[in-house]
Protein backbone atom coordinates (compact mmCIF):
# COMPACT_ATOMS: atom_id res chain seq x y z
CA UNK A 1 0.00 0.00 0.00
CA UNK A 2 1.33 3.43 -0.93
CA UNK A 3 2.58 5.59 2.24
CA UNK A 4 -0.21 7.14 4.12
CA UNK A 5 -0.34 11.07 4.66
CA UNK A 6 0.42 12.11 8.18
CA UNK A 7 -1.32 14.06 10.69
CA UNK A 8 -0.15 17.01 9.62
CA UNK A 9 -0.49 16.41 5.76
CA UNK A 10 -3.91 15.85 6.52
CA UNK A 11 -4.62 18.86 8.42
CA UNK A 12 -2.94 21.34 5.86
CA UNK A 13 -5.06 19.58 3.15
CA UNK A 14 -8.11 20.65 5.46
CA UNK A 15 -6.85 24.25 5.76
CA UNK A 16 -5.90 24.47 1.71
CA UNK A 17 -9.88 23.53 1.13
CA UNK A 18 -11.71 24.81 3.51
CA UNK A 19 -13.53 28.55 2.51
CA UNK A 20 -13.53 29.81 5.55
CA UNK A 21 -11.54 29.46 9.24
CA UNK A 22 -14.87 28.65 10.74
CA UNK A 23 -16.01 26.11 8.28
CA UNK A 24 -12.34 24.28 8.73
CA UNK A 25 -12.90 24.38 12.58
CA UNK A 26 -16.37 22.33 12.23
CA UNK A 27 -14.98 20.21 9.76
CA UNK A 28 -11.81 19.31 11.17
CA UNK A 29 -12.91 18.89 14.57
CA UNK A 30 -15.90 16.89 13.72
CA UNK A 31 -12.83 14.51 11.62
CA UNK A 32 -10.99 14.29 15.08
CA UNK A 33 -13.66 13.37 17.21
CA UNK A 34 -14.36 10.57 14.70
CA UNK A 35 -11.30 9.62 14.90
CA UNK A 36 -11.63 9.35 18.90
CA UNK A 37 -14.48 7.37 18.82
CA UNK A 38 -12.65 4.71 16.24
CA UNK A 39 -10.03 4.72 19.00
CA UNK A 40 -12.25 3.62 21.82
CA UNK A 41 -13.57 1.11 19.31
CA UNK A 42 -10.16 -0.11 18.09
CA UNK A 43 -9.30 -0.70 21.81
CA UNK A 44 -11.71 -3.76 22.30
CA UNK A 45 -11.85 -6.73 20.52
CA UNK A 46 -13.20 -5.63 17.28
CA UNK A 47 -9.78 -3.79 17.03
CA UNK A 48 -7.69 -6.91 16.37
CA UNK A 49 -6.22 -7.28 13.32
CA UNK A 50 -7.65 -3.55 12.26
CA UNK A 51 -5.22 -1.27 10.63
CA UNK A 52 -4.91 1.32 13.12
CA UNK A 53 -3.26 3.86 11.01
CA UNK A 54 -5.57 3.13 8.21
CA UNK A 55 -8.63 4.02 10.12
CA UNK A 56 -6.92 7.09 11.74
CA UNK A 57 -6.30 8.62 8.02
CA UNK A 58 -9.62 7.04 7.21
CA UNK A 59 -11.51 9.28 9.83
CA UNK A 60 -9.47 12.21 9.25
CA UNK A 61 -9.86 12.48 5.92
CA UNK A 62 -13.79 11.27 5.51
CA UNK A 63 -15.60 14.63 5.21
CA UNK A 64 -12.78 16.47 3.21
CA UNK A 65 -15.50 16.57 0.40
CA UNK A 66 -17.82 18.92 2.47
CA UNK A 67 -15.53 21.76 1.90
CA UNK A 68 -16.99 22.00 -1.72
CA UNK A 69 -19.91 22.39 -0.25
CA UNK A 70 -19.57 25.53 0.99
CA UNK A 71 -19.54 29.04 -0.46
CA UNK A 72 -17.34 31.82 0.24
CA UNK A 73 -19.42 33.31 2.74
CA UNK A 74 -19.70 29.40 4.39
CA UNK A 75 -23.25 28.86 3.51
CA UNK A 76 -23.71 25.77 3.01
CA UNK A 77 -24.80 23.72 -0.15
CA UNK A 78 -27.24 21.06 1.84
CA UNK A 79 -29.70 19.92 -0.79
CA UNK A 80 -26.37 18.75 -2.51
CA UNK A 81 -24.96 17.40 0.51
CA UNK A 82 -25.04 13.44 -0.42
CA UNK A 83 -22.33 14.30 -2.82
CA UNK A 84 -19.93 15.01 -0.17
CA UNK A 85 -18.42 11.61 -0.25
CA UNK A 86 -17.76 11.90 -4.09
CA UNK A 87 -16.01 15.44 -3.96
CA UNK A 88 -13.79 14.02 -1.30
CA UNK A 89 -12.69 11.23 -3.06
CA UNK A 90 -12.11 13.46 -6.17
CA UNK A 91 -10.07 15.99 -3.67
CA UNK A 92 -7.86 13.11 -2.73
CA UNK A 93 -7.05 11.92 -6.18
CA UNK A 94 -6.47 15.25 -7.07
CA UNK A 95 -4.00 15.17 -4.71
CA UNK A 96 -2.59 11.93 -5.24
CA UNK A 97 -3.46 10.08 -2.16
CA UNK A 98 -3.03 6.04 -2.10
CA UNK A 99 -6.76 5.07 -3.60
CA UNK A 100 -7.45 2.79 -0.77
CA UNK A 101 -8.50 6.39 1.12
CA UNK A 102 -10.85 7.57 -1.66
CA UNK A 103 -13.20 5.07 -0.38
CA UNK A 104 -13.43 6.33 3.13
CA UNK A 105 -14.98 9.35 1.39
CA UNK A 106 -17.38 7.98 -0.57
CA UNK A 107 -18.41 5.12 1.11
CA UNK A 108 -18.94 6.39 4.75
CA UNK A 109 -22.42 8.08 4.31
CA UNK A 110 -25.51 6.76 6.13
CA UNK A 111 -24.84 3.00 6.56
CA UNK A 112 -24.27 2.63 2.85
CA UNK A 113 -25.89 4.09 -0.28
CA UNK A 114 -26.83 1.20 -2.83
CA UNK A 115 -28.03 2.01 -6.10
CA UNK A 116 -31.56 1.31 -5.09
CA UNK A 117 -31.19 4.07 -2.69
CA UNK A 118 -29.77 6.18 -5.48
CA UNK A 119 -32.69 5.69 -8.12
CA UNK A 120 -35.69 5.56 -5.37
CA UNK A 121 -34.49 8.94 -3.65
CA UNK A 122 -33.41 10.34 -6.85
CA UNK A 123 -29.89 11.22 -4.99
CA UNK A 124 -28.28 13.67 -7.36
CA UNK A 125 -24.86 11.12 -8.16
CA UNK A 126 -24.08 8.66 -10.55
CA UNK A 127 -26.26 5.09 -9.79
CA UNK A 128 -23.50 2.84 -7.93
CA UNK A 129 -22.95 1.13 -4.70
CA UNK A 130 -21.70 3.37 -2.09
CA UNK A 131 -21.09 0.93 0.60
CA UNK A 132 -18.47 0.25 3.18
CA UNK A 133 -16.35 -3.32 2.24
CA UNK A 134 -13.43 -3.88 4.69
CA UNK A 135 -13.23 -3.83 8.30
CA UNK A 136 -11.23 -0.60 7.99
CA UNK A 137 -13.87 1.46 6.35
CA UNK A 138 -16.73 -0.26 8.39
CA UNK A 139 -15.14 1.35 11.56
CA UNK A 140 -15.10 4.71 9.62
CA UNK A 141 -18.63 4.57 9.03
CA UNK A 142 -20.27 3.58 12.03
CA UNK A 143 -17.81 5.72 14.15
CA UNK A 144 -19.04 9.01 12.09
CA UNK A 145 -22.36 8.24 13.21
CA UNK A 146 -21.72 9.18 16.56
CA UNK A 147 -21.48 12.77 16.23
CA UNK A 148 -23.49 15.65 13.85
CA UNK A 149 -21.94 18.68 12.82
CA UNK A 150 -25.37 19.92 12.75
CA UNK A 151 -25.58 23.20 14.19
CA UNK A 152 -24.71 23.13 17.24
CA UNK A 153 -22.41 20.20 16.87
CA UNK A 154 -23.56 17.26 18.77
CA UNK A 155 -22.87 13.58 19.66
CA UNK A 156 -25.38 10.81 18.85
CA UNK A 157 -26.37 8.15 21.25
CA UNK A 158 -26.98 4.59 19.48
CA UNK A 159 -30.96 4.56 19.39
CA UNK A 160 -30.96 8.56 18.45
CA UNK A 161 -29.23 7.59 14.91
CA UNK A 162 -31.42 4.33 14.59
CA UNK A 163 -34.02 6.57 14.88
CA UNK A 164 -32.84 9.00 12.48
CA UNK A 165 -32.52 7.01 9.68
CA UNK A 166 -35.82 4.57 10.09
CA UNK A 167 -37.29 6.97 7.88
CA UNK A 168 -34.41 5.56 4.79
CA UNK A 169 -35.91 1.64 5.84
CA UNK A 170 -35.76 -0.74 8.36
CA UNK A 171 -33.42 -2.29 6.35
CA UNK A 172 -31.05 0.42 7.43
CA UNK A 173 -31.82 0.55 11.07
CA UNK A 174 -30.73 -3.12 10.90
CA UNK A 175 -27.29 -2.22 9.05
CA UNK A 176 -26.35 -0.26 12.28
CA UNK A 177 -27.10 -2.24 14.54
CA UNK A 178 -25.21 -5.00 12.92
CA UNK A 179 -22.42 -2.24 12.72
CA UNK A 180 -23.21 -2.23 17.08
CA UNK A 181 -22.46 -5.82 17.31
CA UNK A 182 -19.34 -5.85 15.22
CA UNK A 183 -17.90 -2.90 16.82
CA UNK A 184 -19.62 -2.42 20.04
CA UNK A 185 -21.22 1.18 21.52
CA UNK A 186 -18.57 4.02 22.48
CA UNK A 187 -18.74 6.00 25.71
CA UNK A 188 -19.72 9.48 24.35
CA UNK A 189 -20.47 11.48 27.72
CA UNK A 190 -16.69 12.49 28.41
CA UNK A 191 -16.02 13.48 24.60
CA UNK A 192 -19.12 15.45 25.13
CA UNK A 193 -17.70 16.85 28.27
CA UNK A 194 -14.21 17.70 26.57
CA UNK A 195 -15.89 19.21 23.48
CA UNK A 196 -18.48 21.10 25.16
CA UNK A 197 -21.10 19.35 22.28
CA UNK A 198 -24.36 17.97 23.79
CA UNK A 199 -25.48 14.41 23.61
CA UNK A 200 -28.85 13.31 22.23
Amino acid sequence: MAQLPTVAEITALHQAYAPTRAVFEKVHTHCGIVWRVAEQLLAGPAGAGVDHDLVRAGCLLHDIGVYRLYDETGRLDGANYVRHGLLGAEILRKEGLPEVLHRFCSCHTGVGVTRADVVNQQLPIPVDDYVAESVEERLVMYADKFHSKSNPPRFLRPDTFAAKIRRFGDDKVVTFEALTDEFGTPELDTLAAEFGHRVD
